[in-house]
């Protein structure tokens, strides 16, 4: 056999050879992105980090990668269908965002796909993994921290608002373990001596009507517990408890940083980087099994003045000068 002959069939096997799970970012991988609010809701801030995440691992969409991006707007039967449809365009990886229903709904679409979920309260819990060090299976991702700071967000509010007798809650009913959420807050609740009233907002319980609701029992001030729902309609529910002159205390910073009163949790956009960052380790060859789920390591207390004043609010100087962030 001719020299020639040798190396032209040397490199039709490399073409031919199939390529290892990883390895597709030589032609363009795709990456899934499965969101259970709307695209266009998402905060442009936590896109721009997952876009750096990708980067980090040399990826960039419209380069080497493509993003297909996947939204329920709120409708979580559809996510199973959409999760799907990521799969059927041979996806690399799945993101998936807003919440765990996003995440269970892929996890129940593919055993063999990789998925990386962002800000899980408790991804062991919801059945996602086995261990937040050990994974195993198809997915991995951040955990947030999110729903489990609701009782610490209600004390925050308590230290505020020392003297409302009676404090709201807004619940999306659809989340999983809004029960246990109930129960936990009401725990707290009991411990400082507050009366609670819950009052449900969602996909099929508009948020006007709950405000409305809240406001006619009597509420003094308002706890928006971590959800996704909430969250993808920050301005309505920051104009809402302007609106009612509701002093209310949030999950994330953008909420203040919009006009919000109080918040305090991880920042969502670095849940948002690591899970470009493993999506992109993921294309290269990793494995989810082996990439531990990433826990938050810092906590922002961030408070706007500006809103304080409208509200009549005086900030005590203990939690000013406590707080990560004082805005304007």
């Amino acid at each position: 056999m001719s020299l020639k002959r040798f190396g032209l069939l040397i490199l039709t096997a490399v073409i031919m050879w199939p390529l290892p799970v990883g390895a597709q970012q030589q032609g363009g991988a795709i990456v899934g992105f499965l969101n259970s609010g709307s695209t266009s809701a998402l905060n442009k801030l936590w896109i721009a980090a997952f876009h750096r995440g990708l980067k980090s691992s040399g990826f960039v969409d419209g380069q080497n990668v493509a993003v297909e991006y996947r939204a329920a707007d709120d409708q979580y039967d559809r996510l199973p269908g959409l999760a799907a449809e990521l799969v059927r365009k041979n996806v690399a990886v799945i993101v998936a965002a807003g919440g765990p229903v996003s995440a269970i709904a892929a996890k129940k679409v593919t055993d063999t796909v990789p998925i990386v979920f962002t800000t899980i309260a408790d991804p062991v819990k919801s059945g996602l993994v086995a261990s937040l060090n050990q994974p195993g299976g198809n997915i991995t991702g951040t955990a947030g921290l999110t729903s489990e700071l609701d009782a610490k967000r209600l004390e925050l509010l308590h230290e505020l608002k020392p003297r409302a007798g009676t404090i709201g809650v807004l619940v999306n009913p659809k989340r999983p373990g809004v029960d246990g959420n109930k129960k936990e807050l009401t725990a707290a609740a009991q411990a400082i001596g507050r009366q609670l009233i819950f009052e449900n907002a969602g996909a099929e319980f508009p948020l006007a009507a709950a405000f409305e609701k809240l406001v006619a029992q009597g509420t003094e001030a308002l706890v928006v517990t971590a959800d996704p729902y909430f969250n993808f309609r920050r301005a309505e529910v920051i104009a809402l408890a302007a609106r009612y002159s509701l002093p209310a205390v949030y999950q994330w910073r953008e909420f203040v940083l919009d006009g919000g009163l109080m918040s305090y949790g991880p920042n969502i956009a670095d849940a948002y980087y690591q899970a470009g960052a493993y999506a992109g380790r993921i294309i290269h060859g990793a494995k989810p099994a082996d990439l531990p789920v990433v826990q938050p390591t810092r906590f922002e207390l961030v408070i706007n003045q500006k809103t304080a004043r409208s509200l009549g609010v005086d900030l005590p100087s203990v939690l000013l000068a406590r707080a990560d962030e004082v805005t304007e």
